[in-house]
């Protein structure tokens, strides 16, 4: 958006679908959310039953009802890079699904917690709507990670749900992350006379077989499965194309059940690949599914929609680390999100919207 534009106005009134429509319309790239931001701060701010504040491009509005219990509702203002200015945005009605950059990842959470802010005013637990920046970008510029370490009173809850993606189930906990960088070492000589060097390129061969002879763990926790990965994701080696290479790196990432730590994770790995340098680069824990602390119970009775493990990582890990059980649920495919068609139905957006209006505006027990 150029510089000097006022931000668009979101309308909290309007059916959630065209609500939705309206805030992928304002490109919120990771680093770029500041126009959303405004425009959601701007909305919030007319809402008298809430008390709004604002961290860089994070928005935290929170009802102060004097409730005993206190639910977190988050969602991420950011999407990955558009294809081009014109492929991904303006969003577009085709039969009953909206298409667009965000419509899946997770502008239609985001959409869904304008709607619950504006409409339901005396929930039967004080809530807090976070809406967040970098979610999609280095752990270290998350707007959640931020707010954690300036300002944790605010995020302060007996529960969280994360609306991420779902496809309009329950997502329990998640797993854990970590991507590693193995290394060989050659020694580099003229291509023409191998033998004076030492190719770390074809060393690396040992790698990519314990790789493919590896067999991952699907691991029950807390009565869901998941399903372990450790891959290959990027490889890169030498100088020039007439010099043997004297150095290989393979980046692995390894996607682990939350029923190991990070340090067992970095262990395991560090042992599938002993006898090579193994560098850990980011290393994100998981999250148990917390399904039986009772808030969580109470959750998935209201929504009634079937419940499974996630099986990426999401931020539900960061309120478990700050001990608050924490689930994933929200309207879209997450198998779309960041495609190029990324596209929802609008019936998902209508179903979130009625499910977590049902829970909210059911009495503590």
């Amino acid at each position: 958006m150029p510089s000097g534009m006022p931000s668009p106005r979101l309308d909290l009134s309007a059916d959630v679908v065209d609500l939705v429509a309206a805030i992928c319309d304002i490109p919120s790239v990771s680093g770029e959310e500041g126009p959303l931001a405004d425009a959601v701060e701007a909305a919030l701010r007319e809402l008298a039953h809430l008390r709004v504040a604002r961290d860089g491009h994070t928005v935290i509005a929170r009802t102060e009802l004097g409730r005993p219990q206190r639910v977190v509702i988050a969602g991420h203002l950011d999407t990955v890079p558009l294809t081009s200015p014109t492929a991904n945005l303006p969003t577009q009605r085709i039969g009953d699904r909206l298409v667009g950059r965000g419509t899946v990842d997770m502008k239609g959470g985001v959409g869904v917690m304008l709607r619950l802010a504006a409409t339901v005013p005396d929930p039967s637990c004080d809530v807090t709507y976070l809406f967040y920046d970098c979610e999609e970008v280095d752990s270290v510029r998350n707007g959640l990670r931020r707010v954690a370490a300036n300002t944790p009173e605010l995020l302060a809850a007996d529960f969280a749900v994360l609306m991420e993606p779902t496809d309009g189930a329950v997502e329990g906990g998640c797993k854990g992350t970590l991507r590693v960088r193995v290394s060989t070492k050659g020694i580099a000589s003229h291509s023409a006379r191998p033998w004076m060097g030492h190719n770390a390129i074809h060393d690396a061969g040992e790698i990519l077989a314990r790789l493919t002879a590896y067999q991952a763990r699907v691991v029950d926790v807390d009565g869901l499965t998941y399903r372990e990965a450790l891959q290959a994701v990027l490889i890169s080696g030498g100088q020039a194309t007439n010099v043997i290479p004297d150095h290989c790196v393979v980046t692995v990432n390894y996607r682990y059940a939350p029923d190991r730590s990070e340090d067992e994770a970095l262990a395991h790995v560090a042992g599938v690949f002993q006898g090579f340098a193994v560098e850990a680069v980011d290393n994100a824990g998981g999250a148990r599914p917390g399904l039986d602390r009772p808030a969580a119970q109470a959750f998935v009775a209201a929504l009634g929609v079937p419940v499974r493990a996630k099986e990426g990582w999401t931020d539900v890990a960061r309120f478990a680390a700050l001990g608050i059980p924490a689930v994933n649920y929200g309207p879209g495919d997450p198998l779309l999100a960041h495609m190029d068609d990324e596209s929802a139905p609008v019936a998902q957006y209508r179903a979130a919207e009625a499910a977590m209006r049902r829970w909210l505006e059911t009495p503590a027990s």
